[in-house]
């Protein structure tokens, strides 16, 4: 009987400390709140591109360095990470919020509307937060200064990962998380957090899946070299328009016959196709450039092989030649079963059981896979729109009219506090 008792008031003890520690964070939350609106705003008016969020990373480091924390910057080129030592000794649990913005010009009509400009692949172009990633930047400080106030109850430490250049920049071949990762930032880390706002899903309300999550993006780009010719003499070609139509209507089998869709969705799109210069001149070349959207390495192997054998053979079959050349840029991103299991407690306590919702995959990136690829990590998405309202006429990411309902921005700050303390509490 003695035997019985003694694992169980080992549980009763620690269930309560977990259950104190999720009150303090609930209250600190609660004050914390206006804060993370205001320093949101701030980041939506100052809008910085990739590798360039100088004013960006000085707010950051300097609000991170009035909490106590060993800071970090020129990360990655302009990332900033810092460190909380908890009172108690324990794990490192990572934190990552993504710093840069994109070259949208905003059309909201707001206060705290961006006005900054930036040239942008030789173009001047507008820059605004149209992802999100100003209110990620601004929870995650929520959250550094809610874990701050009570680091000696920790068990463990907490490193706040802040990292740029999450969209990518054009003028270099590696962006923000996969440079972090080369440069070290993961090597102490036991397992790593984070969240992307989403525009499609209601404030308060938490959106996960357990496994392949968000997609892996590949850039493609196919060359079609063939004859040229007068258009009025056809025969004397080897048409690279006609053999290029025909590569682009091929490659569409390899969703409808070569992918097994009813474990996970696949995407291979055509976005841009340029050839000629005239009416009457069949060209000697055409280019095609894509995307590609695949789950999981096999998957995406299979596909990478496939676009291949269809561009060349088809090709071929023609007389003319096909150049493929597929440039890989961020993994899948995938929740691991088990962490995913341990977690999901955690966010229904956060959001309440009801307004916790498993989804399907998303076919978007994000480069929080490359942290995953090095330690457990775990990702979810925070409602951002407003309640009631239609997610299939809501502005979507990446648009000019992009636009986030504050008022979920608490949840984020306590679903991450969470994530920190019961992960500690299972070590």
């Amino acid at each position: 009987m003695k035997k019985l008792l003694l694992p169980f008031l080992f549980i009763s003890i620690a269930s309560f400390g977990q259950s104190n520690l999720r009150t303090n964070i609930d209250q600190s939350s609660d004050d914390v709140e206006s804060k993370v609106v205001e320093w949101r705003r701030d980041f939506h008016m100052h809008p910085e591109l990739g590798n360039q969020e100088f004013r960006t990373a000085k707010v950051i480091a300097e609000h991170l360095r009035s909490l106590g924390m060993e800071v970090t910057e020129g990360v990655a080129v302009t990332g900033v990470v810092g460190v909380l030592k908890g009172g108690k000794p324990g794990p490192m649990v990572g934190l990552r919020a993504d710093m840069d913005a994109l070259p949208v010009t905003e059309r909201n009509d707001l206060p705290f509307k961006s006005v900054n400009t930036a040239n942008y692949n030789g173009q001047e172009t507008g820059v605004m937060h149209a992802c999100g990633h100003d209110s990620h930047m601004a929870i995650l400080m929520g959250v550094a200064e809610v874990l701050a106030g009570m680091k000696d109850q920790l068990e463990g430490s907490v490193k706040f990962i802040f990292q740029p250049a999450e969209e990518g920049v054009y003028d270099v071949d590696i962006a923000g998380a996969e440079l972090m990762v080369k440069e070290g930032v993961m090597e102490d880390v036991d397992a790593i957090f984070g969240l992307h706002i989403w525009a499609q899903i209601e404030a308060g309300k938490i959106g996960y899946r357990s496994g392949p999550f968000l997609a892996a993006v590949d850039n493609l780009e196919i060359t079609i070299n063939g004859t040229q010719a007068h258009g009025a003499a056809p025969w004397s070609s080897v048409d690279p328009i006609v053999t290029s139509a025909q590569i682009i209507t091929g490659l569409q089998t390899i969703l409808s016959r070569n992918v097994n869709i009813t474990e996970n969705p696949a995407v291979v799109t055509i976005g841009a196709i340029h050839g000629g210069i005239r009416h009457n001149i069949i060209p000697e070349k055409v280019e095609m450039i894509g995307t590609i959207r695949t789950f999981g390495d096999e998957q995406q192997a299979l596909v990478h092989k496939r676009i291949t054998e269809i561009a060349t053979n088809i090709a071929e079959s023609a007389g003319a030649t096909a150049d493929v050349n597929i440039g890989k840029l961020y993994p899948s991103t995938v929740n691991p079963p088990e962490l995913t299991s341990k977690m999901t407690p955690s966010m229904q306590a956060a959001a309440g059981e009801g307004n916790v919702i498993a989804m399907p995959p998303v076919t978007g990136a994000e480069d929080f896979s490359f942290f995953q690829r090095e330690k457990p990590g775990f990702f979810i998405f925070l409602g951002g729109m407003k309640k009631g309202a239609d997610p299939l006429t809501t502005p979507s990411h990446h648009t000019p009219d992009f636009h986030i309902e504050e008022s979920g921005f608490k949840l984020g700050v306590r679903a991450l506090s969470y994530f920190v303390v019961d992960y500690m509490g299972m070590q």
